[in-house]
């Protein structure tokens, strides 16, 4: 590996550090960071809703690879700005299996993040709506996503959610990898445009399609939404990063190796 590069067992170790000082933010930090990573990749599934709303009607998998291909801007944003997700929080969990972290203050650190990305992600529903920049394909498009993810079944969702949170927390967990920006760019945009062209279930994306949807007139049960989408990929996305990501690289590497 050259210097601009750090080794597998390298990131490994770099992502015990990071979740001890993810846990180690103020309540307020925390929440605002949160806000604005809700807010970012609200933004990158507004971009993903404006560039496949009519796309479908001319090739399906080139619609879905286009929107893919800007979605990931929302986390880059993350990454480079600053802001917490939840799914990206869900890495801490090597934090707490090391013994660095307690699994409480884990699972605050989880909680308030996702508070803020919802905040985040209404304010951006609030604002694009009052800003009237939903109308005619567009508002249809988000209607159709809005309702389309509300019809998924709590084992869909669950599984989605895991193969979501494998992609997205791989890609915050290799760009750590990378010293420079360039490469961290390369590390983020693959595996997330890989998990939105797959159809994939994202907890915080969904804090902003679907009130995007609702608020245009999406006929959704919200019972239904909670429980076979809300819930579900909550927690498959909390499987997929913390146990399928961060667990395994941890057995890897670093388990018993203190």
């Amino acid at each position: 590996m050259n210097n601009s590069t750090l080794t597998p067992k390298e990131v490994a170790q770099s992502w015990i550090d990071i979740g001890r000082n993810k846990v180690g933010y103020s309540l307020k930090n925390v929440f605002f960071l949160a806000l604005m990573g809700g807010l970012f990749i609200g933004l990158g599934g507004h971009a993903n809703l404006v560039v496949t709303q009519t796309l479908g009607g001319i090739d399906a998998g080139f619609a879905k690879f286009m929107g893919a291909a800007v979605f990931p801007v929302g986390i880059m944003l993350v990454v480079f700005a600053g802001g917490e997700l939840y799914t990206g929080n869900a890495l801490i969990s090597s934090a707490w299996l090391n013994g660095n972290v307690k699994f409480t203050r884990f699972m605050s650190n989880l909680a308030w993040v996702y508070f803020g990305n919802l905040v985040g992600s209404l304010i951006l529903v609030f604002m694009l709506y009052y800003g009237d920049l939903y109308t005619g394909h567009l508002a249809e498009k988000a209607i159709a996503v809005a309702e389309a993810k509300a019809s998924l079944t709590f084992m869909q969702a669950f599984y989605r959610g895991i193969l979501c949170n494998i992609l997205v927390a791989i890609a915050v967990y290799i760009q750590i990898a990378s010293k420079e920006a360039i490469g961290k760019i390369f590390a983020l945009w693959f595996p997330v445009m890989l998990f939105v062209l797959s159809g994939y279930e994202h907890s915080v994306a969904n804090m902003f399609f679907i009130p995007m949807g609702a608020v245009l007139g999406a006929e959704l049960n919200w019972t239904n939404v909670i429980v076979n989408n809300v819930i579900p990929v909550t927690l498959g996305n909390l499987i997929g990063g913390g146990l399928f990501v961060a667990a395994v690289y941890w057995f890897i590497y670093l388990k018993g190796k203190q």
